[in-house]
């Protein structure tokens, strides 16, 4: 079973793998960079060599890692000035993907502000091909979303949609979030249900696809739309509902990857050992 957590680089980017080990974890997400500016520090030949050794002796698979976009990159965006920046954001991002020996980059899809989807999808596909150009092995994960106004990416047969336009298909492929799925309508709360969703995310998008599960519990109900992580078994798709989709998964040898939160609840270490009790 490879399953981990989003893990901090504060420090360091290497410190990254500490805090993956110390978790107990089997795969893990980072940010390659700080998530919440604009503005990147380059990567030195000691960060990389650090980041590389620590995650040889750690013995995680490197292809159970992946990174993740920073926030403000909008890759639908109609504002050129903006969609540029994001653009050069996501081919700096495969890049140092590519430093670290990270072979995912799982990205956001955007927001059309309004201008449509059809035209929000068309500026996603044109970035997304653009950074599919870069030389190199990283692969760009397109994570479906949570619904929310103006967004695109949430229904399954939209995302195949989107996906099938890229090219070199080699590039791209697809993160799951199971909170972004319930919460954009998909039933995920029991065996039966999640054997359900996941036929008809193959039909569309096709499991081969899927890289890496973003494994979230949801605060809000069955469609709500509302983006907000919660606990593994303690919010709206529950327990039998999680571990559905944990064993569904692992059968595939899919990278589980926990983005829940921290509070007075749980911490990272008690979602990763509830995971592994679900398997």
């Amino acid at each position: 079973m490879q399953i981990g957590c989003h893990v901090s680089i504060a420090g360091s980017i290497d410190k990254a793998i500490d805090n993956a080990v110390e978790r107990e974890c089997s795969a893990f997400q980072i940010f390659t960079r700080n998530p919440r500016g604009w503005h990147v520090k380059e990567l030195t030949n000691e960060d990389i060599t650090n980041f590389k050794s620590k995650l040889k002796e750690s013995k995680i698979d490197r292809f159970a890692t992946c990174a993740h976009m920073p926030y403000l990159p909008n890759l639908a965006t109609p504002k050129e000035e903006g969609f540029e920046k994001s653009v050069d954001t996501l081919v700096s991002e495969v890049e140092r993907c590519a430093q670290l020996g990270i072979p995912y980059l799982v990205t956001h899809l955007g927001s059309h502000l309004g201008t449509g989807e059809e035209a929000g999808i068309k500026k996603l596909v044109k970035g997304l091909t653009k950074a599919g150009q870069t030389k190199n092995d990283v692969m760009i994960l397109l994570e479906n979303t949570a619904g929310q106004k103006n967004s695109v990416g949430s229904e399954f047969k939209q995302l195949g949609e989107i996906f099938n336009q890229l090219k070199p298909a080699k590039k791209f492929g697809v993160c799951f979030d199971t909170c972004h799925a319930f919460v954009s309508g998909y039933d995920l709360r029991t065996e039966e249900k999640v054997k359900e969703t996941f036929e008809e995310f193959d039909k569309y998008v096709r499991i081969e696809n899927l890289k890496i599960l973003h494994l979230n519990d949801a605060r809000g109900e069955i469609g709500c739309n509302l983006d907000r992580h919660y606990h593994l078994g303690l919010g709206e798709i529950g327990e039998k509902g999680i571990a559905a989709i944990v064993k569904f998964v692992n059968k595939k040898k899919i990278p589980i990857i926990l983005e829940t939160p921290i509070d007075d609840d749980r911490d990272d270490f008690e979602n990763i050992r509830k995971a592994k009790e679900f398997a």
